[in-house]
């Protein structure tokens, strides 16, 4: 019977998304074995890429083409809420994370990351703004990616505060731009870390040395779309595109260098060989990689009660696999990875665990959805 009902929900779910049919609020579409099962939360939404929960039980959902709107407990969604900056929507580019405040519950604010046009070409920023309402307002740009480039690819853009309240941000090398994730002198392929109001934390790695960036915390990256903090120890767990071949999991810390374009698992997409190999002095070496390529997006320690069984697991949406991955960890070792969710066919942008402890997903598509994972009834 249940996999009667994983083949039906499976159709059910590309046909609602395809704009063919309307799937029923809570219907189940798939199964996870004898745990879980995955019903639409909210659907209609273009390209969503990004997920925030307020404290009043709302969220904030991000679409790619420039639009941010609420979406209520039971997934209706708003208007687009107005005063988001102007977008550079164009290949990968767009509306990008979302983010809010460490106190939000006192200031309001929320941070946003996306494409923007300017001189040179475009680049990635962050604007920090004031929800009111169905307005965001005091926008302002905490932050730019420099230098700008001509390029619809590879904008990274993930957004994760730390324990002291700085903004770590994820940046890609901009595709064809790869030798630039290792030079120091701009922003591509770097993780930066910065304080709320974009200025620089004393603490950070090259504070003070004589021709780089004081706000990089990191190098070496290609297109990291993944970032989440463990819970444990607070650490950077960032996951990044590998080309053909070699998506990997780093645990980013403070002025280290991550290789790419010079080592990597994996290789170009001609079948070329990337660099010097997977190997060098002085290059970090992730804690684990995927070859061939699942096109990781979106990462989340699970913490809650609602999955007992999953708790302390790392989440990885998939973009290429269209997967769902559970990975479990010893330590900075991952042990084993399951895969669900292939049986949708639909491309997991982000996943997010929402104050319900249930698990949230967004679905890249023209016509995409948010995914609610709660315990199998």
């Amino acid at each position: 019977m249940r996999a009667v009902r994983q083949v039906l929900g499976a159709l059910a779910i590309m046909s609602a998304l395809a704009g063919q049919a309307d799937a029923a609020p809570g219907e189940v579409l798939a199964t996870i074995g004898d745990v879980a099962e995955v019903s639409v939360h909210a659907e209609g939404l273009e390209h969503p890429w990004s997920l925030a929960f307020l404290p009043d039980g709302r969220a904030l959902v991000t679409e790619r083409p420039g639009r941010m709107r609420y979406v209520s407990p039971n997934g209706e969604l708003s208007e687009p809420i107005a005063g988001v900056p102007q977008v550079d929507a164009r290949g990968q580019g767009g509306l990008l994370d979302v983010a809010l405040d460490p106190d939000f519950a006192q200031n309001g604010l929320i941070y946003l990351s996306y494409a923007e046009a300017g001189s040179g070409g475009n680049g990635t920023a962050v604007a920090r703004g004031r929800l009111n309402g169905e307005r965001l307002e005091d926008v302002d740009v905490i932050f730019r990616q420099l230098p700008k480039k001509n390029s619809s690819k590879h904008f990274g853009s993930r957004l994760v505060f730390d324990r002291e309240g700085h903004l770590f941000i994820t940046l890609g090398e901009r595709s064809s731009f790869a030798d630039e994730a290792q030079n120091l002198t701009g922003h591509l392929g770097k993780v930066v870390r910065i304080k709320r109001d974009g200025g620089v934390p004393e603490d950070n790695p090259f504070v003070g040395r004589e021709g780089v960036r004081p706000e990089i915390w990191s190098y070496g990256h290609r297109n990291p779309q993944g970032a989440a903090l463990r819970p444990e120890d607070g650490s950077l767990w960032v996951i990044e595109h590998g080309a053909r071949g070699g998506d990997e999991i780093n645990i980013v810390r403070p002025g280290r260098n991550y290789g790419w374009p010079v080592i990597a698992y994996g290789r170009h997409y001609s079948g070329l060989k990337i660099g010097e190999g997977t190997h060098k002095a002085g290059m970090e070496q992730p804690i684990f990689y995927w070859d061939p390529s699942i096109a990781p997006s979106g990462a989340m320690f699970y913490t809650g009660n609602a999955f007992p069984q999953w708790r302390g697991n790392l989440f990885v949406g998939a973009l290429k696999d269209h997967l769902l991955v559970r990975l479990t960890l010893d330590g900075d070792a991952v042990l084993r990875q399951d895969k669900y969710l292939e049986e949708l066919s639909l491309r997991i942008r982000d996943v997010r665990q929402g104050p319900d402890d249930a698990i949230y997903l967004l679905t890249d598509e023209d016509d995409g959805a948010i995914l609610k994972v709660t315990p199998l009834h």
